[in-house]
C-alpha cells in the first residue's frame, strides 16, 4: 500500500484533485497523508470532496510541523474541523517526535473540545522516543490506531519492530535535493527507491516518501535563476529513479518562461523514447507543442501527478 506523504499546497491539493479517479480505481493500495501549511479548510475541502467521491481514504495531520499552523494547535484543529465536516473517508493523523509533544497535548485537548471522534487514526514516527506511548494511549482514545508510520531517515530501522506487524509503514525522503536548481545540470539521473518492490519482505505493509518535493519545506514565492523539472521514471529493473531536466539560460531571474521551455524541451526529447507515459507526461509535451508556459506552480502539480500515476502503476 502507498501513502504519498504531501503538504497543504494549492498545487499540491490540485494534483490530487486532478488524479482522483486514478486514486479510486486504486482505492484500497493508497492512501494520501496530507500535512496543512496554512489555514485553508476551501481548498481542502475541494481536494477531501474528490477523494471522496471516488472513496478514497486519506490521512489529515493534525498537528503540522512546518508552515503557518506549526506553532497553534486551535487553528489546526480548527482548519480540520471545518475540512472534515461531513466527511467519513479519514484518519486523523499524528506527528510522534519530541518537537512536537507540546503541541500534541494542546491539540488532543482542542479536539475533545471540537468533539472530533475519527474512526481511525495514524501515527508517524519522526523521532525514538519514549514519550510515544504516553501520547499513544491519548491518541487512542480518539480511534484505533490503524497504521505507524516509521520515518527511517530519522529512526533506526529496527524501531519499527515495536509496532504490530498489520500497521507497520516505512517512510523515507529518497528525492535528492540541492541547493540550486542550476546544480541539477550536474546531476540529470537520480536513483529514488525500490520500496515498491520490498517492503512486504522487509515487514512492512506499505511504504511511503515525499515524492520528487522532498521532506525540507520550502515557503517559495521568488523567481528561479533555473528552472528543473524533476520526474520519476522506471528504470531496467524495476526500480525509481529520478531524470532532472534544467534550463541553461540561468545566469539570472529573467525570463521564466523561456527556462521552462528549455528544460521542457530536454523533457519532451526523453518521453519519446520512454514507454509508460503518465497524463502528467503528456500535458508536458501538450505544453511544449503549444509553446506554453503554464506558471511554477502547475510544473510542481505535473510533478506530484506523475510520481503518483508511476507508482501506482506499480502496485
Amino acid at each position: 500500500m502507498y501513502f504519498p506523504y504531501l503538504r497543504g499546497k494549492q498545487f499540491e491539493l490540485l494534483a490530487l484533485r486532478e488524479l482522483a479517479d486514478l486514486l479510486g480505481e486504486k482505492r484500497d493500495k493508497v492512501l494520501p497523508i496530507v500535512e496543512p501549511v496554512k489555514h485553508s479548510p476551501s481548498a481542502l475541502r475541494s481536494a477531501f470532496a474528490a477523494l471522496d467521491r471516488e472513496g478514497v481514504k486519506f490521512g489529515l495531520i493534525m498537528n503540522p510541523s512546518v508552515g503557518a499552523l506549526k506553532k497553534d494547535p486551535r487553528l489546526a484543529v480548527d482548519l480540520a474541523a471545518r475540512s472534515l465536516e461531513g466527511f467519513t473517508n479519514y484518519c486523523l493523523t499524528f506527528l510522534i517526535d519530541s518537537q512536537n509533544f507540546s503541541s500534541l497535548g494542546q491539540t488532543l485537548d482542542a479536539m475533545d473540545y471540537e468533539k472530533i471522534r475519527p474512526s481511525e487514526c495514524v501515527l508517524i514516527h519522526n523521532e525514538m522516543t519514549d514519550l510515544a506511548a504516553e501520547e499513544t494511549e491519548h491518541i487512542e482514545s480518539f480511534g484505533p490506531v490503524v497504521y505507524n508510520i516509521v520515518n527511517f531517515k530519522r529512526t533506526s530501522r529496527r524501531y519499527f519492530r515495536s509496532f504490530p506487524e498489520e500497521t507497520r509503514v516505512v517512510l523515507d525522503d529518497y528525492f535528492i535535493g540541492l541547493e540550486k536548481n542550476s546544480a541539477y545540470v550536474d546531476q540529470e539521473d537520480s536513483q529514488f527507491s525500490e520500496d515498491h518492490l520490498f517492503y512486504r519482505s522487509e515487514g512492512f505493509v506499505g511504504f511511503s516518501d515525499f515524492l520528487t518535493i522532498g521532506e525540507t519545506f520550502s515557503e517559495g514565492g521568488f523567481l528561479p535563476y533555473a528552472v528543473a523539472i524533476h520526474i520519476s521514471y522506471v528504470d531496467s529493473k524495476g526500480g525509481i529513479r529520478v531524470k532532472h531536466f534544467v534550463s541553461h539560460s540561468n545566469d539570472d531571474t529573467t525570463d521564466v518562461a523561456g527556462k521552462f521551455a528549455e528544460a521542457n524541451s530536454k523533457l519532451c526529447n526523453w518521453v519519446r523514447g520512454y514507454d509508460r507515459p503518465t497524463r502528467a507526461l503528456r500535458t508536458f509535451v501538450e505544453l511544449n507543442e503549444r509553446q506554453h508556459f503554464p506558471g511554477l506552480g502547475t510544473i510542481k502539480k505535473l510533478m506530484v501527478m506523475n510520481h503518483i500515476e508511476l507508482v501506482l502503476s506499480l502496485i
